[in-house]
């Protein structure tokens, strides 16, 4: 028998009980015969005293699968009508960070939950919103770093909360501890509940003037408008590559006046027009607008709005980003007014010449830095203003049907097989190579970005098939999965059996809303016919892609389709296709984003269109896909990583993503709010990442440090 279970701090039932009662405080270190505790694998010890003299009480959670403290009213439930915040004064009694999970049920079953970090330190304010929020609520995707300063007091405000609850019928609050493998304690005091929105104050003045996060400081930060004229970069004639950026340390090769790709014994190369080995260091979304981020309706969370008709009115803009793409579900700030800090930065810095003046300081930059490829996403103009290769994406956008996977993050797939899709396309690259397709710096072509070829989940692989055959007779691509079943089976009643599935013509197949059965072990033949259309599937879109762009541009490169969810039928068929496999991955090692071995395979050089690494620790709250732990440790994962790509033989390329940080608050297209850039919202480099990246970017084009 568990020694700690149902210990009670406190089983004094109320004299006067009552049915329906509103909650005092409750004091977790002094009993009361209002409300008792029951404690599940949970030790209490001796009340103590805090350093400010409140008494407080520890409470050790055991190693066990939930220990847990559940409160409760000693009779009847909690009326918390018109109340907006729990507040549980906590000290973490351990050296380092310890998890904590928040419960409040009502009597209908109705629950709200958190989960909170307790940093180790000194008492403080838990807050606990009454109501479910996220940072998404508030137009971003990271919340402001708990706990915050509140008037001289840490309050640490629970910013993602899920679930319902009936505030005039609260039955329990439960503290609970997941698995903990030791002992860990909690101090815990008062417990009350008020009408203060904690959540408000904690997204209020986050933004000043320049963009920055007000609550922290950094090394970088911006302290006034001189910060913001960074001197030039250090610029040196660079000997040791070709005008592109090409080694020659290396044997040329033929120089055909185009970049090309060639295999090399067994590793895989880009080359230069003029025949020399390239390896393409690129940076994405280089660009003067990345600082977008929406301000009407949360104008309290900025300290320093310059006045929409001064003299930065050409900074502020609206959009409407609303749709029912996977990247807008649950943002609770999609449209209305903008403003631009990055590109307002650029004008306090250069006056009204800024763009000009960024596009020639930035060229400099990248030059300085080693980068020799301006990845996708980033200005048209940059390459006239400095010769440097880049890409360009085509855009595929129509009438055409298209099918939905269930992730469908930006968007549902196109139909390939629809000849709207074929018209689409011609359109699109016709727009993508007018004015370039001449140009010898053009290093290719993307087609699309980050298509949603797969759903998500354990039966993710097979969404395209499933969706497909949802769709109703008049769709092309359920009509081009029918007619490949139908030259395999001949007759439905075969497929049927196949499936395991009641069909008895083929017209039931076409139907609407065919319920596709999963893939079994005891039906083989459903995996066998789902991977046949996907490779179907996306041998027609490549292959169409391809035919219009060697059409009407013979000479650059078709660098694939920036793949990010993906399935083997896919890479195989984008191998066929294209010139350069492209792969958007944010992963410590390339090898942990893609199959290296099944890439030699299919013998087809791999582009890696987008990774980075970020950091919580210099403005934006996010930390970007793949988080590191601090600043420091960005260049050297930066390092990790482009090393392991030239030494793995199949890699021709790597672009970060991406050239500025995202904004505070979010950025307009989905909230995105992270410290993943080369320089700041300020347009000042990180002078420690940018060193490190330099010094890795040379070694990879062959030059001394």
């Amino acid at each position: 028998m568990n020694p700690g279970r149902h210990l009670l701090l406190a089983t004094l039932v109320s004299l006067a009980a009552c049915s329906h009662a509103d909650m005092a405080s409750i004091d977790l270190a002094h009993p009361d015969r209002g409300w008792h505790v029951q404690a599940d694998s949970v030790q209490a010890g001796s009340v103590l005293p805090a350093a400010d003299g409140v008494a407080q009480a520890p409470f050790a959670f055991q190693p066990a699968a939930l220990p847990r403290l559940t409160v409760t009213p000693a009779s009847g439930d909690w009326n918390w009508s018109g109340k907006r915040t729990l507040h549980l004064r906590v000290q973490n009694g351990m050296p380092w960070a310890v998890t904590l999970v928040i419960e409040i049920a009502d009597r209908a079953q109705g629950r709200l939950r958190t989960t909170v970090g307790i940093p180790a330190g000194p008492p403080q304010t838990l807050a606990l919103p009454l109501a479910a929020t996220s940072p998404r609520a508030f137009g971003m995707q990271a919340g402001p770093p708990m706990p915050f300063d509140a008037a001289g007091k840490p309050v640490l405000v629970a910013t993602a909360v899920d679930g319902t609850l009936d505030t005039a019928h609260v039955a329990s609050v439960s503290l609970s501890m997941p698995s903990p493998n030791a002992a860990q304690t909690l101090l815990f005091g008062k417990l009350d509940v008020s009408g203060e929105d904690d959540v408000r104050r904690a997204y209020t003045g986050i933004v000043d003037s320049h963009g920055q996060y007000t609550r922290a400081t950094w090394p970088e930060k911006a302290s006034g408008d001189d910060a913001l004229k960074t001197p030039p970069p250090k610029m040196a004639v660079v000997k040791g590559i070709d005008r592109y950026g090409g080694r020659m340390d290396m044997p040329a090769t033929k120089a055909s006046g185009w970049f090309r790709t060639e295999k090399r014994g067994s590793r895989w190369w880009l080359v230069t027009p003029e025949g020399h080995a390239f390896f393409s260091l690129g940076v994405n979304a280089v660009v003067a607008d990345g600082g977008r981020t929406y301000v009407e309706g949360r104008e309290y969370m900025f300290t320093g709005l310059p006045k929409a008709d001064g003299a930065f009115a050409a900074f502020y803009g609206s959009a409407d980003s609303r749709s029912d793409q996977g990247s807008q579900r649950d943002n609770g700030l999609n449209h209305g007014r903008w403003f631009d800090f990055y590109a307002a930065n650029l004008y306090r810095a250069f006056g009204t010449d800024w763009a000009n003046a960024w596009r020639q300081r930035t060229l400099d930059r990248l030059t300085s830095w080693s980068f020799n490829t301006l990845g996708n996403w980033s200005d048209p103009a940059l390459p006239q203003a400095g010769r440097i290769a880049y890409t360009v994406p085509v855009l595929i956008a129509g009438d055409y049907n298209t099918v939905s996977t269930g992730y469908d993050y930006w968007g549902r797939m196109p139909d390939p097989f629809d000849p709207r899709f074929v018209d689409a396309t011609r359109k699109a690259v016709a727009v993508a190579t007018k004015r370039v397709r001449d140009d010898p710096w053009l290093l290719g072509y993307f087609a699309d970005n980050e298509l949603a070829w797969a759903g998500m989940g354990p039966q993710g692989r097979w969404a395209l098939a499933v969706g497909s055959l949802k769709q109703g007779p008049q769709s092309p691509a359920k009509q081009a999965f029918v007619a490949q079943l139908r030259q395999k089976y001949g007759d439905a009643g075969k497929l049927a059996v196949a499936w395991g599935v009641s069909i008895a013509s083929w017209e039931q197949l076409l139907a609407a809303d065919f319920a596709a059965p999963e893939p079994s072990e005891a039906k083989p033949a459903i995996v066998d016919d789902y991977v046949a259309f996907l490779r179907l599937y996306a041998d027609t879109y490549f292959h169409t892609v391809a035919d219009e762009l060697k059409r009407a541009d013979p000479h650059h490169l078709f660098l694939g389709g920036r793949l990010a969810v993906r399935t083997p039928e896919v890479e195989a068929a984008c191998a066929q296709w294209c010139d350069v496999v492209s792969i958007n991955m944010y992963t410590d090692l390339p090898e942990h984003g893609f199959d290296v071995a099944a890439f030699r395979k299919l013998d087809k050089p791999v582009l890696i269109s987008e990774f980075h690494f970020g950091s919580a620790d210099r403005g934006p709250f996010g930390s970007g896909v793949a988080a590191v732990a601090s600043e420091g440790e960005r260049g050297k994962a930066y390092a990790k990583f482009v090393d392991a790509a030239t030494a793995s033989g199949v890699v021709v390329g790597t672009h970060w993503f991406e050239y500025v940080d995202q904004p505070v608050t979010g950025r307009v297209l989905d909230g995105e709010n992270s410290h993943i850039g080369l320089v700041g919202i300020t347009d000042v480099p990180f002078g420690d990442f940018v060193r490190d990246v330099r010094a890795v970017n040379r070694h990879t084009m062959g030059l001394a440090p």
